[in-house]
């Protein structure tokens, strides 16, 4: 409870009001490809009150008014595998801070921490600065979990506990995996996370899993006949089973996904950063790297360099690129549900920059700007049931306004002039100074 005193100190802008107009701003609404130009937007109370033509729609007196001229308002973003630290722990502030500046400001906490039951209380009532938390349980694994009885058991407590999902990490058993699916369907909890070896992705989509992480398993899956079924031996992600993918099985596996429940948050970002031949001096020298304290980064550098030592072979992390990209495409066609999703912070994932990165990522896959926006806005909101992502009268008011136009460019995504972070507006000036307040003093 300290630290969220300490939070709170720091959790409403100045600029705070009860009432917040965008006058004669462009409107993304996100409900469908379009801009509305012209447009007048209150936001009343966490909630965006009235939409209307800026010569037909009256501003409330005494109102905050912000100048949208030749921008443009967007919902704000949602990073659907994010990893929150404890409320105890150093980094916490900065982390939440770096999401919400950058326009994420709904979070999916994969790794979850008794702590954050009251965390997300406290991010919603305005006590502490960050971005709405959906959070799962500790996570269910081959270490944490003994037996079908025990995972059961788990599962149970979890759902008692307050827990939005419950998170699955590799190593259970097929018995394991099959008493959570059973358990979390009796109690009405979802579950979501990584695909382990004993499972397999065609029994974890049989088996209602609501999210596969990081395409987990679909290498596996699309192996060329009579190569070595050797799910959770090919390095990072099944890197190094790239070479054996046929990917004429591709398709098929997409529509068989297509034809269930699960979603997919692939994190291609986070797997391109590790995977390709960019160097780790170089990745470790992005701009936003300035954020985040040396040790961490320096941390990030070691990773890429061991993984590089490692019998590195730039032709097989091409490949497993490429195929990543083309299972994305094609899991986006077939009409399999996608999610925006970057598992920051983790190596180069800086928190809230990598999302834009994820959305490139995703445009880099086949995706247009529009598509891969919805998986951050649209699709977030149904996966969670929420009333966010769109721009539209009754949705909570989580928006991001920008300096041009991301449905031409994904890239303007990162032009962020201000965030309305739960009803809250924050200004160019006050973003930048809080952006500031994380800055490395050796940069």
């Amino acid at each position: 409870m300290k630290k969220f005193l300490l939070l709170a100190s720091l959790a409403l802008p100045a600029a705070y009001a009860e009432t917040t107009v965008f006058v004669n701003v462009n409107v993304v609404p996100m409900s469908d490809e379009s801009v509305v130009a012209n447009q007048t937007v209150i936001v009343v109370d966490k909630r965006i009150e009235s939409i209307g033509h800026v010569d037909e729609v009256p501003v409330p007196e005494g109102s905050v008014l912000v100048d949208g001229t030749n921008r443009y308002l967007m919902p704000g973003l949602a990073e659907m595998h994010a990893h929150i630290p404890p409320a105890s722990a150093n980094s916490l502030e900065r982390v939440l801070a770096l999401f919400a500046l950058n326009g994420v400001t709904t979070v999916r906490g994969m790794l979850g921490h008794p702590s954050h039951i009251e965390l997300t209380k406290a991010i919603e009532s305005g006590e502490v600065f960050g971005p709405q938390l959906y959070t799962s349980g500790p996570s269910l694994n081959g270490n944490s979990v003994s037996g079908a009885a025990d995972a059961r058991q788990q599962v149970r407590d979890q759902k008692a506990g307050g827990y939005g999902f419950l998170k699955l990490h590799p190593g259970l058993s097929l018995a394991e995996f099959d008493a959570i699916a059973e358990t979390a369907r009796q109690v009405g909890i979802p579950f979501a996370g990584h695909v382990s070896v004993a499972v397999g992705v065609r029994h974890a989509l049989a088996s209602g899993m609501a999210s596969i992480e990081h395409l987990d398993g679909y290498f596996v899956a699309s192996l060329s006949e009579g190569a070595e079924q050797s799910g959770g031996y090919g390095g990072f992600f099944d890197v190094l089973l790239a070479a054996y993918v046929d990917p004429d099985k591709i398709a098929a596996l997409a529509a068989e996904t297509a034809s269930t429940d699960t979603w997919n948050a692939p994190t291609q970002v986070l797997f391109e950063n590790v995977v390709s031949a960019e160097s780790a001096e170089d990745l470790g020298g992005r701009p936003e790297m300035r954020y985040m304290p040396m040790f961490v980064v320096n941390g990030w550098i070691s990773s890429k360099r061991q993984f590089h030592a490692d019998d590195y072979d730039p032709d097989v992390a091409a490949r497993s690129i490429e195929l990543r990209r083309r299972l994305i495409k094609a899991l986006h066609d077939n009409g399999a549900k996608l999610l925006l999703a970057s598992d920051a912070p983790q190596i180069f994932n800086v928190p809230g920059f990598s999302i834009h990165r994820e959305l490139q990522s995703l445009v880099d896959a086949g995706l247009t700007p529009f598509e891969a926006l919805q998986t951050g806005t649209t699709n977030a909101a149904l996966f969670l049931d929420g009333n966010f992502g769109r721009v539209e009268p009754g949705y909570r008011a989580d928006l991001v306004l920008l300096d041009d136009n991301p449905l031409e460019d994904i890239a303007n995504t990162r032009r962020v002039h201000g965030i309305v972070l739960n009803g809250t507006w924050v200004s160019s000036p006050e973003r930048e100074q809080r952006l500031e307040s994380f800055r490395r003093s050796d940069q």
